[in-house]
């Protein structure tokens, strides 16, 4: 059971930043990856829609023998991992949370951003971090409709993106924020061009490296740390699989092994 696989979804692309945490943390565990293009943006679906997919996605890693799961999109866990925890209590099952409790702890000027989904914006449990953790400092949100749909794209530098993403930074920037929260698993491939247009003193902040840390422990308690060394990453998409082998190697992977999620 050691060297059984971890499963990991998104809508998309994005949580291939996640994936790359958990190599750098844990390069002996073996991965399986859906991106769940298909279905992209979930920011933009149903809760009960989205429930559905993550209860697909359970099932689907299950039958490849998943040790563990994580779900590598804020969304997602938003609005279904309540429901796999509940369904599935023998599985180790991590999920994302935007970084607002280190993000309270960083800032100076007392304000912080938030880049993120509308879905997670607008969700009980992002309100509910708030109250836990930003009582005492100013929260700027910002929804960023069509970064996804660029970054799933593979475009992370043209005069689009730039001109998209600056119109969602400036307000932040103009509000004296110097913490800015990347609410969302496709944003931290964004923080090169992010740099260019920020001060060097102005933290980003995102939760790939918390999320892997937090599978280690959960595998540790369970004695399921692999020890052997890891097989490449499987890679299935509900999208065009020729796209993500495209998009593989500009975001850090070996594209070599793509296959069709038709479920």
């Amino acid at each position: 059971m050691r060297e059984a696989p971890i499963g990991v979804f998104d809508s998309g692309v994005g949580g291939l930043s996640v994936l790359g945490e958990i190599q750098r943390l844990l390069p002996n565990e073996s991965l399986l990856y859906v991106a769940d293009c298909g279905n992209i943006p979930y920011g933009e679906k149903t809760p009960e829609f989205i429930r559905e997919r993550c209860s697909v996605m359970a099932g689907f890693f299950r039958e490849q023998g998943a040790k563990a799961l994580v779900l590598a999109c804020n969304t997602a866990t938003v609005a279904g991992v309540a429901d796999l925890r509940r369904d599935f209590p023998d599985w180790p099952i991590v999920g994302m949370e935007p970084a607002v409790k280190p993000a309270a702890a960083a800032t100076r000027s007392g304000v912080v951003g938030v880049l993120a989904t509308t879905g997670t914006l607008q969700s009980a449990k992002f309100a509910a971090l708030l109250d836990r953790f930003a009582a005492d400092i100013k929260v700027i949100t910002q929804p960023c409709p069509g970064l996804v749909e660029l970054i799933e794209t593979g475009d992370l530098h043209s005069a689009e993106l730039r001109t998209l993403l600056q119109g969602y930074v400036a307000p932040l920037l103009a509000q004296n924020c110097d913490t800015i929260i990347l609410g969302c698993t496709h944003y931290p491939f964004l923080k090169p061009l992010l740099r260019s247009m920020i001060a060097d003193d102005v933290s980003l902040i995102d939760t790939g490296a918390a999320v892997a840390r937090q599978l280690q422990r959960l595998l540790a308690e369970r004695d399921l740390l692999a020890q052997r060394p890891s097989q490449p990453v499987k890679f299935w998409t509900s999208g065009d699989p020729q796209s993500l082998r495209k998009i593989l190697p500009l975001l850090g992977q070996t594209a070599s092994n793509v296959q069709n999620f038709d479920l």
